[in-house]
């Protein structure tokens, strides 16, 4: 029996689905009712794969009342689906158009599934990001105020900094007693806390935004941070290996850590001289730090073990 794949393309107002290989096509409100419709037609059909693209959040409603159904739900990079959609000659874009592509794409490449984070880890996540947003906005209000000279300006600037603080200090508390509510992350953030260079900002950051840490072997955890090398070559030719993709905010917590660590973190810090000594630019040995970083949290937290020095 062929397996079943199903697509969502999700927006604003509505979800449009297509079910592979059958070809059956509809539509439902993106809201409470639409979605409990959707839950009950999709439950009946026993998919394989129910795949929606990251939508910046639209998503998310469908995605937690389908998984929390028991239905095989996906997310799936909206920049890959465009480009297999490229590769088909599929150059038209509607929404049914999208859902077709979306129900192609994971029955041609089976996207691997994986557990989706729960409301409180989904919580936590939110205040990490909300904290990322209030020190950008710090930062610019500092940046204007070292460029502006009026009294004035520079006076709302220093209002507007002071409440941005206190609203700083006000999401650190919260997420102080969201961590306390969980003796699993408490333990977690003890243990990546003990390697030198990572503070608990970074721990949050990667107990709310990489779940998986722990779970997955060195070269997936690697890719699911987008720090795994692409590899460039055809023929003689042998291009620069890159990064790319992945989780952004998980990269640029371990950009920092690994700055940080190969300052303070004697294990890390030789790691990282012997790549500049061998002639590697410092940014690639900077990367190359991140990528054995992670490394070294994934096993701490798969062994629950905390940092030894070596």
């Amino acid at each position: 029996m062929d397996a079943i794949n199903i697509g969502i393309d999700v927006s604003k107002d509505w979800l449009d689905v297509h079910i592979l290989p059958c070809g059956e096509a509809f539509r439902v409100d993106n809201d409470g009712g639409g979605i409990d419709r959707l839950k009950a037609r999709l439950c009946a059909v026993k998919p394989d794969r129910v795949a929606l693209e990251a939508t910046g959040g639209l998503e998310t409603a469908a995605v937690a009342a389908l998984a929390g159904a028991g239905l095989p739900v996906v997310v799936v990079n909206p920049a890959q689906v465009r480009s297999f959609a490229d590769a088909l000659g599929k150059r038209a874009k509607t929404d049914p158009i999208d859902a077709a592509v979306i129900a192609a794409f994971t029955a041609a490449l089976r996207p691997a599934l994986r557990l989706l984070p729960d409301a409180e880890t989904r919580l936590l996540a939110d205040l990490v990001a909300r904290r990322r947003q209030i020190l950008s906005m710090i930062l610019a209000e500092e940046n204007r105020a070292r460029t502006l000279a009026g009294k004035q300006t520079k006076k709302s600037i220093a209002r507007l900094l002071a409440a941005l603080r206190r609203e700083l200090d006000a999401v650190d508390g919260d997420m102080d007693s969201h961590i306390r509510k969980s003796p699993i992350w408490l333990v977690r953030q003890d243990l990546l806390t003990s390697v030198p260079g990572v503070g608990k900002t970074v721990a949050r950051t990667l107990i709310a935004e990489l779940p998986e840490l722990g779970n997955l072997d060195r070269r997936q955890i690697a890719a699911l941070a987008g720090l795994a090398p692409y590899t460039r070559q055809s023929g003689k030719w042998r291009g620069s290996s890159f990064i790319g993709g992945g989780r952004s905010s998980v990269r640029a917590a371990l950009f920092m850590a690994a700055l940080v660590a190969s300052r303070h973190n004697p294990h890390l810090k030789a790691f990282r001289d012997r790549l500049v000594a061998a002639g590697k630019p410092k940014i690639v040995a900077i990367v190359a730090t991140m990528r054995k970083l992670l490394t070294i949290l994934n096993a701490m937290i798969r062994d629950h073990k905390p940092w030894q020095t070596p």
